[in-house]
C-alpha cells in the first residue's frame, strides 16, 4: 500500500493529518532539545494496528529480486550502511550498534553469495555506553582506501569524546592489513557523531562533514585527520540558523556539487528546518536558502536534493509522516525568504514511517523501517509513485527503538534502517536493524549516470579520482 499525494493536507488520510497537527502542538509543549532517537508516537495517540503482513511469497513486487540476506545479530544490532562504488572493490560496510559495537565488512564479489569477511569492534566494548557505531563512510585518498565509522558514546563510559574512527582498508580482500589509523575526537562537544558524510570537494580535497552535540556541524580535511594534525584537520563549522534552542545542530546532511552555479552545497536537516549552505570556501559557509515553518515538521531528519539541486526530498522523524518534496528554486532565486510549503509527498504505508533515502533521478530508494525497501519515481515531483518494493521486515508492529538503555520500545523505528546504491551496476544494499544485511536488484535498473537522464552526474556516490562532475580541475589534486 502506498500513499502518493499533492498538498493541501486535506487530501491526506484523516489520522495522518491529525498526527501531523498533534506533533506540532506537542513539539511546542515539550523540551525542544530532541533526544538521540525520539519516541515516534505522540503520547496521546493510540497505537496503530499496522498493516497485516504479506502472504508467503508476496513480500515484494515482481521487479525486485533478492540477491542475498545475512542475519547480523538480532534485535537492533545493525544501523547504517555504505557500499564502495568501484566494481573492482565489491565491499559494503555495515555499522553494528549497541554492544558489541563496530563495523562488519561484507564481500560482494558474488552478490548472491555475500559474506562477512572482517569485523572491527571497539576495544573494551562492554564498558562503552550509548548507541555506538552509527554511520560508515568510505573514501579514497592518495591511492589508498579508508573507512570512517561514526561513533556515539555517552559520558557514563569511556570515549564519549570520540566522534569517529578511521581504518585503512586498502588491502581488501586481504584483511590482515586492516589497521586503525586515526580517531577524531571532539572534546568540546562530547557525545560523538551521529552522522557523517565523506565528500570530494571541488578544490580537490577529501572532506568529512560530521554532526555534533552542538548547534553546528564540523568540517574536516581528511588529509589532516590521517596526518595527525593537531587540530585533526578541522576546517570550520556550519551553523544551524534555527538551533538557538537546541543542543544539537543537525541530524544528518548531504553535500553535492552544483555545476550550474559552480558551488559545493551543503543540505542539512536541522530538526526545526532544512538549510542549504554554500561551502565552496569551507571556512566561510554561506546560507543560500531554507525550508522552515512547513506544517508538521517537528523533527527535520534527512534532506536529499535531486542531481540539479532544484528539488529536495525531506524526511521528518515521527510516525505517520510522509516524505515531503520541496521545490528549492524560489528560495535559491531569492524570490522568497524561506520555503514553507511542499509540492508533493510520498509514503509506503501511512501507519508507519519512511526513513533514509538515496536519490538517483528519477528514482528515490527508501529504507522505510517496517515496510522494507521501496523505490518511487519523482519525475513529476507533485505526483510521485511507487515502482518497486520488498518488505524485508518480518517482525511485530510497534516494537521499535526506545533508546540505547531500553532498545525495545513502542515506536515504528524498527526494520530497514539504511540503504545505498552502487551506480556502476545498480546493486541495492540495505541494513535492517532486526534482520541484518540484504542485497537486491531492481529489474531495468542496471546502473545510474545522471547524464543519461539529462541531469548532472551528481549523487551521494563520490568520484574520488576525478572530483565532482562539472567542476573545474584543481591545480593540484589533494
Amino acid at each position: 500500500m502506498t500513499w502518493n499525494c499533492s498538498f493541501p493536507w486535506s487530501e491526506a488520510p484523516t489520522l495522518a493529518a491529525a498526527a501531523v497537527a498533534l506533533s506540532v502542538a506537542t513539539a511546542g509543549a515539550q523540551q525542544r532539545d530532541p533526544p538521540m532517537y525520539p519516541e515516534m508516537i505522540p503520547p496521546s495517540l493510540p497505537l496503530s494496528k499496522g498493516t497485516p503482513p504479506p502472504a508467503p511469497g508476496k513480500q515484494g513486487s515482481a521487479n525486485v529480486r533478492v540477491l542475498a540476506h545475512l542475519p547480523l545479530g538480532g534485535y537492533f544490532r545493525v544501523s547504517d550502511i555504505d557500499i564502495e562504488q568501484e566494481l573492482a572493490r565489491p565491499y559494503a560496510y555495515v555499522s553494528r550498534m549497541l554492544h558489541p559495537t563496530g563495523t562488519d565488512i561484507i564481500d560482494l564479489k558474488q552478490p548472491t553469495r555475500a559474506r562477512v569477511i572482517y569485523s572491527w569492534r571497539i576495544e573494551n566494548g562492554e564498558l562503552h555506553q550509548g548507541s555506538g557505531a552509527m554511520k560508515p563512510q568510505y573514501f579514497k585518498h592518495r591511492g589508498r582506501y579508508y573507512l570512517v565509522q561514526s561513533l556515539q558514546f555517552t559520558q557514563d563510559g569511556p570515549d564519549n569524546d570520540v566522534g569517529a574512527v578511521a581504518l585503512d582498508v586498502t588491502g581488501l580482500p586481504d584483511t590482515t592489513g586492516i589497521k586503525e589509523v586515526a580517531r577524531i575526537r571532539a572534546p568540546d562537544t562530547p557525545g560523538g557523531f551521529h552522522n557523517i558524510f565523506a565528500y570530494k570537494h571541488s578544490d580537490g580535497r577529501a572532506l568529512l562533514f560530521a554532526t555534533t552535540q552542538a548547534q553546528w556541524a564540523n568540517m574536516y580535511d581528511l588529509e589532516g585527520v590521517l596526518g595527525g594534525s593537531p587540530d585533526q584537520g578541522l576546517l570550520g563549522r556550519i551553523p544551524n540558523p534555527g538551533a538557538q534552542y537546541l543542543r544539537r545542530g543537525y541530524h544528518d546532511f548531504y553535500v553535492g556539487y552544483d555545476p550550474a552555479t559552480h558551488q559545493d552545497k551543503f543540505y542539512g536537516a536541522g530538526f526545526e528546518g532544512y538549510y542549504v549552505f554554500d561551502v565552496t570556501v569551507p571556512k566561510e559557509p554561506k546560507l543560500l536558502t531554507s525550508v522552515t515553518g512547513a506544517a508538521g515538521i517537528a523533527y527535520a531528519h534527512t534532506f536529499t536534493p535531486t542531481p540539479d539541486g532544484r528539488y529536495a526530498v525531506a524526511e521528518a522523524e515521527y510516525q505517520f509522516a510522509p516524505l515531503r518534496i520541496f521545490d528549492l528554486k524560489p528560495g535559491l532565486d531569492g524570490q522568497v525568504k524561506t520555503i514553507s510549503r511542499p509540492i508533493g509527498a510520498w509514503t509506503a504505508d501511512w501507519q508507519n514511517l519512511p526513513h533514509n533515502h538515496e536519490v538517483r533521478w528519477p528514482y528515490v530508494f527508501v529504507s522505510t523501517y517496517e515496510d522494507g525497501l521501496y523505490v518511487f519515481n519523482m519525475m513529476d515531483p507533485t505526483n510521485p509513485y511507487t515502482v518497486g518494493y520488498y518488505d524485508a521486515y518480518d517482525g511485530p508492529h510497534h516494537k521499535g527503538y526506545g533508546g540505547s538503555r531500553t532498545p525495545e520500545g513502542t515506536s515504528v523505528s524498527n526494520g530497514t534502517f539504511g540503504l545505498d546504491v552502487r551506480n556502476a551496476d545498480g546493486l541495492i544494499v540495505i541494513s535492517d536493524s532486526r534482520f541484518g544485511f540484504w542485497a537486491f536488484h531492481l529489474d531495468g535498473f542496471d546502473g545510474w549516470n545522471g547524464h543519461s537522464w539529462g541531469m548532472p552526474n551528481v549523487s551521494s556516490a563520490q568520484d574520488w579520482d576525478n572530483g565532482p562532475d562539472g567542476a573545474p580541475k584543481p591545480r593540484k589534486a589533494a
